[in-house]
């Protein structure tokens, strides 16, 4: 699909349709009509550059990755033999491993000729442009975005800006937040992060929206939750190249759940998984969906294009189905895996012990305990 053809639409300022006003509580059916109607008051922002920059998949149509299914991904990475209980790391190692950097050569374009010339570019165009001012300017940090956009450097800068735009937008998900206060997440088992990685070399986060209670904590520590994650991955030179899963296991999702799904709650999902944060994803599988999730994508499917769509994969409770894209000896063995799970906490206890990861997860804004300001002081 070329840059012309992409069709991607944003809400207008102003429309915030709440789930619960589709609720007809007299005899607890659901308006799907409305809400498609009322969700599809949408407007095309004319900006060619920034719908493409929507875009969830970042690669050219002429690549064969862009479709196809994991288990045949031209990453072939052993799964990670290593015992699921073992001490939590992230492999900061630049370059990464050779069969991930001929898959960014192949799919991204990355060479070292490519990747001095755009940094250099890149950084000119964002002091030259003034339309944000990133805490880092150096070719770690820039890398990241420019691996997210295949290293076309207009798209890349465009993503930088947005990554910073969001931030000023939601200060109560980056700022004066805790990583060791975001325990509860982990005890209420709402979202988790497997220690190893899948067969292809990719991380997979997993939400469990069931167990989330939305009386005892909004949903604005499930973002904080989220994105304190995805800083965490995109220090990964690897995962910056290869991307990721999302598995979303909606067992037990009530109506409750569903009336938090605004269309601005919406716009963040898709900000952070889409448009807003140097990282790709892969694919969304979709697990024990039921009617209510139809209410919550009723909601989202608008703000997604074709392609993104065909990125989301729905197996309902066949096991069998989501093994078709992530092999069991990748998956937990609540899917029908083999892998031990790894509650969030343990995640942020081991990678709070590491300097080399404290200190970049500080320079963002992260809140340090006494010890840790000492650690890296004198790292």
């Amino acid at each position: 699909m070329s840059d012309m053809n992409a069709d991607i639409l944003t809400i207008k300022n102003g429309d915030n349709l709440e789930i619960n006003q589709l609720y007809n509580k007299k005899d607890g059916s659901i308006n799907l009509e409305k809400s498609m109607r009322e969700v599809k008051k949408i407007e095309d922002t004319g900006d060619i550059e920034r719908m493409y920059e929507s875009m969830l998949l970042q690669d050219n149509s002429t690549k064969t990755e862009i479709f196809e299914d994991a288990l045949n991904d031209p990453v072939d990475l052993k799964t990670d033999e290593k015992s699921d209980e073992e001490e939590l790391d992230l492999d900061l190692e630049e370059p990464p491993p050779p069969e991930v950097m001929e898959y960014a050569r192949r799919e991204l374009g990355e060479t070292d000729e490519v990747k001095c010339q755009t940094l250099e570019e890149l950084r000119d165009m964002i002091y030259e442009r003034g339309e944000c001012s990133p805490h880092r300017m150096d070719d770690a940090f820039l890398i990241r975005f420019l691996r997210a956009r295949n290293f076309n450097i207009h798209r890349a800068h465009r993503l930088i800006v947005r990554y910073y735009n969001f931030k000023e937008s939601h200060p109560e998900i980056h700022e004066n937040v805790d990583p060791l206060k975001m325990r509860h997440i982990g005890d209420d088992d709402v979202m988790t992060v497997p220690g190893y990685r899948t067969e292809c070399g990719r991380r997979m986060m997993i939400y469990r929206m069931g167990n989330w209670d939305p009386k005892k904590y909004g949903v604005e520590e499930i973002f904080k939750a989220t994105v304190i994650i995805l800083e965490l991955g995109a220090l990964e030179p690897r995962a910056q190249i290869l991307g990721g899963f999302v598995i979303f296991d909606l067992r037990d999702i009530t109506m409750t759940h569903a009336w938090t799904m605004t269309p601005q709650i919406a716009n963040m999902v898709i900000a952070l998984m889409v448009t807003s944060f140097p990282m790709k994803t892969h694919a969304i599988h979709i697990l024990h969906q039921s009617w209510v999730f139809d209410v919550i994508y009723s909601v989202f499917k608008p703000l997604l294009n074709k392609e993104m769509q065909e990125r989301v994969f729905f197996h309902g409770d066949d096991m069998s189905s989501l093994h078709k894209h992530i092999k069991p000896t990748s998956l937990p063995k609540m899917y029908g895996g083999t892998r031990e799970e790894l509650p969030y906490y343990k995640w942020i206890d081991s990678l709070s012990k590491k300097p080399k990861i404290v200190k970049p997860m500080h320079e963002i804004g992260y809140i340090l305990t006494d010890e840790q300001l000492a650690m890296i002081k004198n790292w």
